[in-house]
Formats: structure tokens, sequence, C-alpha cells
């Protein structure tokens, strides 16, 4: 018998749209991948399917078994939906660095929270790596499987797939592919496979300027979510990328505010970096190139953030 059709039938084939006021002085056209039409309202929807259908596939996880991850909450909400679908227990460790939203969304789709403070709301190395270490002890304490999403290589295809989608929506006509680096899946597997169909593609990288490892500062406090661990993440290639643009927290949070102001798209920072940097590619590149870059989440999991700084 077939399976039933679910909410998961429903990850992928996102749209595609470009930008029409907040525009390249140069003509060149910025395309953005509208991955908050995924069920969670986030790109990683991609990823934790693709991570939890490659561990029960090879056994790593048992039917009904429980799972565990760290998370700055678009991951976590992602693997809460895929889990409920699917019938494993989930167990997180996030912060209270992270939007509330993001939070309330995981304990609503069942999953258990563990939540370690911050200094002061701030994404930082240390705290990046005081959630792994806690989901580990977590893990091995209750036998779980951990999906490690800093070292899981089961997502790239997930990102692949996504890199078909920009490839068909163009024409492979992209010059430019953009995007911020958090566990650095959807820039590698995005890249890696434009890569092969477009060898002469630049590829854009994008960090926290508070935090900007990838260009060789020290880490630093930001408040981008989802992106910038504060240190060089396993999954990261640097021969991939032809350039790393650091974004400060101030450029992303006021793009965010421009894009749902001027474009009527309501996103979160992490987008408004990649904005940010995609118009800054686009003044390098001739009059006319084609760039693409994803609108990570929907700005509906940064309602208190965002409306903070609207209001002031």
């Amino acid at each position: 018998m077939p399976a039933q059709p679910s909410i998961l039938d429903r990850i992928g084939g996102t749209g595609l749209l470009p930008l029409r006021r907040i525009a390249a002085p140069n003509g060149a056209r910025i395309l953005l991948k509208l991955e908050s039409e995924n069920p969670t309202g986030s790109m990683k929807d991609r990823m934790a399917l693709a991570m939890i259908e490659a561990a029960v596939r090879d056994g790593r996880l048992p039917p009904g078994g429980a799972v565990v991850e760290y998370t700055g909450g678009s991951t976590g909400v992602s693997l809460a939906l895929v889990c409920a679908v699917k019938g494993h227990p989930l167990h997180l460790v996030t912060s209270d660095a992270f939007a509330r939203e993001k939070l309330d969304h995981m304990r609503l789709l069942g999953a258990a929270l563990t939540i370690l403070p911050s200094d002061s709301g701030r994404m930082t190395e240390a705290l990046t790596r005081g959630m792994i270490a806690a989901a580990g002890v977590i893990a091995a304490e209750r036998g779980a499987y951990w999906t490690d999403q800093m070292n899981n290589a089961d997502q790239l295809p997930a990102y692949a797939a996504l890199a078909e989608e920009l490839l068909a929506g163009t024409g492979g006509t992209l010059v430019a592919f953009v995007q911020s680096v958090g566990t650095g899946a959807c820039f590698r597997g995005t890249g890696q496979a434009l890569r092969r169909a477009l060898p002469g593609i630049r590829l854009v990288a994008v960090e926290p300027a508070e935090s900007a490892v990838l260009c060789g500062s020290p880490p630093g406090a930001h408040r981008i979510d989802g992106i910038g661990a504060g240190y060089v993440v396993p999954l990261w290639r640097p021969d991939l990328a032809d350039a790393v643009e650091p974004v400060s927290t101030e450029e992303a949070r006021a793009m965010a505010l421009r894009l749902a102001r001027e474009e009527g798209l309501f996103c979160g920072t992490s987008t408004g970096a990649n904005v940010v940097a995609a118009l800054r590619e686009a003044a390098r590149l001739p009059p006319g190139a084609t760039i693409a870059t994803v609108m990570c989440d929907t700005g509906m999991k940064y309602l208190k953030s965002l409306g903070a700084e609207s209001a002031g």
C-alpha cells in the first residue's frame, strides 16, 4: 500500500522571486529563493527530513527511536515537525539567545527542551560549544540518535535539490549565489551542485561581521539568528567560496525591515544579511547579471525582536 500523504510532502519546490524595489544600481537582478514557503517557514525543513530519513534507512534510528539535537531554533522546529510526523520523541538543547517564538514552536510540536543561558541574549562560541556538549551528554544517557547537524553530511543532498530548483528556475543563467553560513550545509550542498552545472558561477558566503571567523578574524558576539557559530564549522569548505562577506547585525536587521516594508517579504536577520551581501556582489558584476540568494525563513519567528527594532 502506498504511503499516505503528509505535510512532509510539502517540503521543497519553493518559489523564486526577483526583488523589485531593493535593487542594484547597475541593473543586476537579485532573486530570492522563498524557503519561507516550507511547512515550518524555514529552509531547515529540507535538512531535517534528509537527516532523519537517512538515519532510518541505514538503521541508526530505529522505529520510534528518540532523537537529540542542539539548535538555534529553526533546525529544532524543523526536526520537531519531522519527528512528530514520523513518531520519534525529540529532545532539543537550545538557548535564550534565540527567538522566543522558535522555542514555543518547538514545544508546541512536541519537543522537550533544555534551555542554556546566554550572555545577554547574544550568540557566542562558548554558547555553541556548550549546546553541542549538552546534546552529546543527553544522547549518550538516553541511548538516543544524535543528528549532530554541525557534522552531519546527510543534509547535503537536500540542498543539492535546492540547487536543482534554482537551475530550473533560471534556465542556467545564474552568475552568482550568495548564502549565509550556519552549519555550512546549505552553502556547501547548494554551492557544489551549482558549480557542477555552472563551473564559472561565483559562490559568496556570508557571516556576521562581529564574528567573522571565516575571514580569519576572532570570534565575537552577534544577534543574527541561525548563522555565525563562532568557529570554523566542520562542513565548511574554504576552496568552494569565491568570497566571504561579513555583514553586521545592525545591517542585517535594517535590511530585514526594508524587505518587509519595500518588498512585502517578512523575513529574519539571516535573510537580511544575505540580501546585503547580494547587493554588494551585484556591484562587482556586469550590468544585468543574475544573482540568487535565500530567504532562509519567515519573520513570523522574530516578531518580538524585529518589532522592538521597528518601534525604536
